[in-house]
């Protein structure tokens, strides 16, 4: 191994909605954060691992920063204080089709709490019908926070990844790599099969119902052939039962096998899905709850 082998943490950071983990999933090169243009869709510390020949850079994509002002928030921005901790450099990410406003000075001053550098990843720039509206944003950025670096991109069509990638390379420490060649994320499959499932449910449902979901994956039973995954879908209000089930059972049916294609595809198993829709009170009050969002606390039952 070459000594000038670079490794280190980059956390990426921003608003909800900023795009961070379609980033996360453009870098490594493979989904191990689930998208959806939803706010707090990404609701714990997600891991994803990019192993270069020269390098091996260690991401961790974190929930949007936002008023705390719930259990579930509280939890969410615990996980991204702790995020910022101990990271060689931070990605902030911003929307750059949003005006600057004030949410982003809020956003901006969680960085001042560390030493670490950070750089402003304008993302989206592929959506903006004017380039001139970039400069204003950095300027902006610039008069209240003094960034490492500055790069535009767009994470869903790829552009400026290249850039981002070496401006990200050229600050990290010279080290061995931490984890094997062929490892891509922390998450175990359980937890990223819940995931695909609350995936397919912020993109198929309404804006009512989104931040009222929780899935549980309640029974795992792995043949040499198939791959069966019990799942219940968690909501608050039988209204959003009913929409969640939809129409004679259609949407919850569509729902179902949207993830069980992703599924397959990921994991390169045969699956077998069976999803219930459970109507839960106020979970997202309750600790035993919350500790379903995590895959390092979740439960549930295995048979191998």
């Amino acid at each position: 191994m070459s000594k000038s082998f670079r490794s280190g943490f980059v956390s990426l950071v921003g608003r909800p909605n900023a795009g961070k983990s379609t980033l996360l999933n453009a870098l490594v090169g493979q989904k191990v954060a689930i998208v959806a243009d939803k706010p707090q869709t990404t609701r714990t510390s997600i891991q994803g691992v990019l192993t270069l020949p020269e390098a091996q850079v260690i991401f961790l994509d974190t929930p949007g920063i936002h008023k705390a002002d719930t259990p579930l928030n509280k939890r969410m921005m615990d996980v991204v204080r702790a995020a910022l901790e101990e990271r060689d450099l931070l990605l902030f990410l911003s929307d750059s089709t949003r005006p600057f406003d004030d949410e982003d000075r809020r956003a901006v001053d969680v960085l001042r709490k560390t030493g670490t550098p950070a750089v402003l990843v304008l993302n989206k720039v592929d959506l903006l019908k004017e380039k001139a509206v970039l400069l204003r944003l950095i300027e902006q950025y610039k008069s209240i926070f003094e960034f490492a670096d500055y790069v535009p991109i767009s994470a869903a069509k790829g552009e400026g990844l290249p850039v981002l990638k070496k401006v990200i390379l050229e600050r990290l420490p010279e080290g061995p790599p931490y984890f094997p060649e062929d490892h891509i994320t922390d998450q175990p499959e359980r937890f990223l099969a819940g995931e695909l499932i609350r995936e397919k449910v912020l993109q198929s449902t309404r804006q009512e119902v989104p931040h009222a979901i929780a899935v549980t994956v309640d029974k795992w039973e792995e043949t040499p052939r198939l791959t069966r995954i019990f799942a219940t879908i968690r909501v608050e209000r039988p209204g959003q039962k009913a929409i969640v089930i939809g129409n004679k059972g259609a949407m919850l049916k569509k729902i179902g096998s949207q993830a069980r294609l992703e599924m397959e595809r990921l994991f390169g198993i045969k699956i077998y899905l069976d999803l219930h829709v459970r109507v839960q009170p106020g979970w997202r009050e309750q600790a035993a709850y919350l500790n379903t969002l995590d895959w390092r606390t979740m439960a549930g039952e295995d048979e191998i």
